[in-house]
């Protein structure tokens, strides 16, 4: 049987997972993706704790992040996108070297 325990170190094991990802940033798209695991663990840790309660308040919230996860996905590639076509590339050390 499955408890709220295996769904939390699932949802621990992500977010350690997008936090590697998150410190070793070495190109934008996957720091994008990277957040993008974070949150989803976030995500999997509320909706277990709010079944596991019995209440939807976790499940609200969860969908509340989906949703802004989803709009900062859209600007974030925009902003992608945008830098590409200035610089040629994505990685990090090109944004450092930005210039007013």
């Amino acid at each position: 049987m499955i408890t709220l325990t295996h769904y939390l170190v699932l949802s621990a094991i992500l977010f350690a997972i997008g936090l590697t990802g998150v410190i070793r940033r070495k190109n934008l798209l996957l720091l994008f993706f990277s957040t993008e695991i974070m949150l989803n663990a976030v995500n999997v840790g509320l909706a277990a704790i709010s079944k596991f309660y019995h209440d939807l308040t976790g499940q609200m919230f969860a969908f509340f992040i989906i949703a802004v996860a989803a709009s900062e996905v859209a600007v974030g590639l925009g902003l992608l996108v945008l830098w590409y076509k200035r610089s040629g590339s994505i990685d990090l050390e090109t944004l450092q070297k930005m210039k007013g």
